[in-house]
């Protein structure tokens, strides 16, 4: 069947670059002579028949504006269902409601899963593109959005150097990263953060940031900046052992979303280690030792990650996964995921594209971190 009218739905959190990728499927969409139907709230919309028409000649220039004009939501059309196949079956008679022959899905792995159950049960024309400021899927080295708030994160930790030097003070900034480390680990090499914790390797709150203090203030240094992603969580023995403001079960009982991920920036991380190095008499004792007053104060970056436009690398990648997308339903090749290989745009199948990826220990990331935190502390001794 000739395609004539294609729909895009963005789903999940919003990220810098997701206007880039409509625009980037509305410009090839209209050289092929396919009009261009936006669906408003993710998969809400889809089930409920929410959507616009996107007329590319009122969108001069949208790959430079940040968010989506197609507004997104984290709505999970399976969940409590008995059966996913038979779910999608049903969705999928929403292309009819909708009057669209094809549908590209801009998510990540949640929204995208979906997309892969309706490919996958329903046969339905279904193209995906990846998105997660996390930058934690496996199908891609890179997502639009990430480089963006690598940049916000890495700048907001460059201005806090200012004020931490001026109070002689320890900064806890929290950054996004519910399960995986990249935002944290990038934007805290590139800023020099002194301590990175990041939820890949558990932390011993002892030896990863007590003991790191103690060593850096011995050795002279008057402030300090603690990079943690708002999923790092402390070992087991750590918790049990150094910690009095939260247990175990009180990180099991967190509330989670839609998809039956725990909401890990309820706990608070970033509050909670303020809360516990402020219990700490013999830390306190070091520092004054140094004549230097222990201040620690939290910084939760929160949304603002997600704020404002694109830089010019999720301009250019947005425009770039939204022409290989629509060049996918163009040429009839459907359950695939655009994907970023080194400098190439390449394709995966949704199934495997949408599989989770984290920092490995291997990573030269990791012995950047770790040689960051202990030779600028070594080099400085006596």
């Amino acid at each position: 069947m000739e395609i004539k009218k294609v729909g895009i739905l963005t789903g999940g959190g919003d990220c810098p670059g997701l206007n880039s990728v409509i625009y980037g499927i509305m410009l090839k969409a209209y050289e092929a002579g396919v009009s261009c139907k936006g669906i408003l709230k993710g998969w809400k919309g889809f089930i409920e028949n929410l959507t616009i028409p996107l007329d590319i000649a009122e969108h001069d220039d949208l790959h430079t504006v940040g968010g989506t004009i197609l507004y997104t939501s984290r709505t999970n059309p399976f969940k409590g269902v008995a059966s996913i196949e038979e779910k999608a079956k049903e969705i999928a008679k929403q292309f009819q409601e909708l009057d669209i022959d094809a549908l590209i899905a801009i998510g990540g792995d949640d929204t995208l899963s979906v997309a892969d159950a309706l490919y996958k049960y329903a046969h339905m024309k279904v193209v995906g593109c990846p998105k997660t400021i996390d930058n934690d899927l496996a199908g891609t080295h890179y997502t639009f959005g990430f480089w963006s708030a690598v940049q916000l994160a890495s700048n907001a930790m460059d201005n806090l150097t200012t004020t931490a030097h001026s109070h002689q003070r320890v900064f806890v900034v929290e950054i996004m990263g519910r399960d995986a480390g990249f935002l944290t680990m990038y934007s805290g090499i590139s800023a020099g953060a002194d301590i990175i914790l990041i939820p890949e390797t558990p932390f011993d709150l002892e030896q990863d940031v007590i003991e790191v203090l103690k060593k850096r203030v011995n050795a002279g240094y008057k402030y300090h900046i603690i990079a943690v992603s708002e999923g790092a969580y402390p070992s087991l023995k750590s918790l049990e052992r150094d910690f009095k403001t939260i247990s175990k079960e009180i990180i099991d009982k967190l509330p989670k979303d839609s998809f039956g991920n725990p909401l890990l920036a309820k706990l608070g991380i970033s509050n909670v280690i303020v809360h516990e190095l402020n219990l700490r008499m013999d830390l306190k004792e070091e520092f004054l030792k140094n004549d230097v007053e222990f201040e620690c104060r939290s910084v939760v970056l929160g949304h603002t990650m997600r704020a404002g436009t694109p830089n010019s690398f999720d301009r250019i990648l947005g425009l770039r996964f939204g022409l290989a997308a629509m060049k996918l339903v163009l040429d009839g090749n459907f359950g695939k995921m655009v994907s970023l290989q080194g400098n190439q745009i390449k394709t995966y199948s949704l199934s495997e594209g949408v599989k989770k990826k984290y920092i490995t220990p291997e990573n030269d990331k990791m012995e950047l971190r770790d040689l960051l935190v202990k030779i600028r502390y070594l080099s400085k001794q006596k």
